[in-house]
């Protein structure tokens, strides 16, 4: 099995964290990144297998897979042991609609907030746009933060056992913390769920690496 992955790929690393939680080994390549660049030029092998040229891509023996979600499924279905899903439609089906929330509709405030990695816009209007778009992002967050609080409380994990909708839960509220957004104070089930998430292996490798990555790539998050 072969996993081409990038430092910084919120998604990826999702995919690594399910390998990981399943015992799974494989082997990594990391796609060239920098901040101002980006992935380009777009990796060959990444080219081939996915039309969007992004990671996560997923090779396991004639199969070529891409987009996180269609891998943990896939690792489900082909490595079903053990389970990141629970078992029973409804009960799977609103642990999908967690991970999709994760990925789609947590995820675009925090976008915003994403250039704080990046060098400052040569424009001073650009970066005070930048600015005040993630001053919005950031009100967001919170009343995102306030409807996982309700989600969690009461649970240790979002869907009882461990599973893909603390995986993508995880990364995507770990990117709000790794960009300088809301800290969790004053959600004490959400900050409780992060904290046991963060304490396991593969995610606190995950999360160590996405660290080190930022050492290198981005030593100063902007303002």
């Amino acid at each position: 099995m072969k996993l081409y992955s990038g430092p910084v790929s919120l998604f990826s690393r999702k995919v690594e964290i399910a390998l990981g939680e399943k015992g799974l080994a494989f082997d990594r390549a990391m796609v060239p990144f920098s901040q101002a660049t980006g992935y380009t030029p777009k990796h060959p092998a990444v080219l081939a297998a996915n039309p969007k040229g992004q990671v996560p891509v997923l090779i396991d023996g004639d199969l070529t897979l891409f987009d996180s979600t269609v891998i943990l499924e896939y690792l489900e279905d082909a490595y079903p042991s053990p389970p990141l899903y629970p078992t029973g439609a409804q009960a799977r089906a609103r642990c999908r609609l967690l991970e999709l929330y994760a990925d789609e509709i947590l995820l675009e405030p925090v976008r915003a907030l994403m250039y704080r990695t990046e060098p400052a816009s040569p424009d001073p209007q650009r970066q005070k746009l930048r600015q005040a778009e993630a001053v919005r992002a950031e009100t967001a967050l919170l009343e995102h933060y306030a409807w996982l609080e309700r989600q969690l409380t009461g649970k240790e994990y979002a869907c009882g056992r461990f599973g893909v909708a603390d995986i993508g839960l995880f990364m995507t509220v770990h990117f709000a913390q790794r960009l300088n957004g809301p800290r969790l104070d004053g959600y004490p089930a959400l900050a409780g769920w992060y904290s046991r998430v963060s304490a396991r292996p593969p995610v606190a490798q995950a999360a160590s690496e996405i660290a080190a990555a930022d050492r290198e790539l981005s030593p100063v998050l902007q303002p």
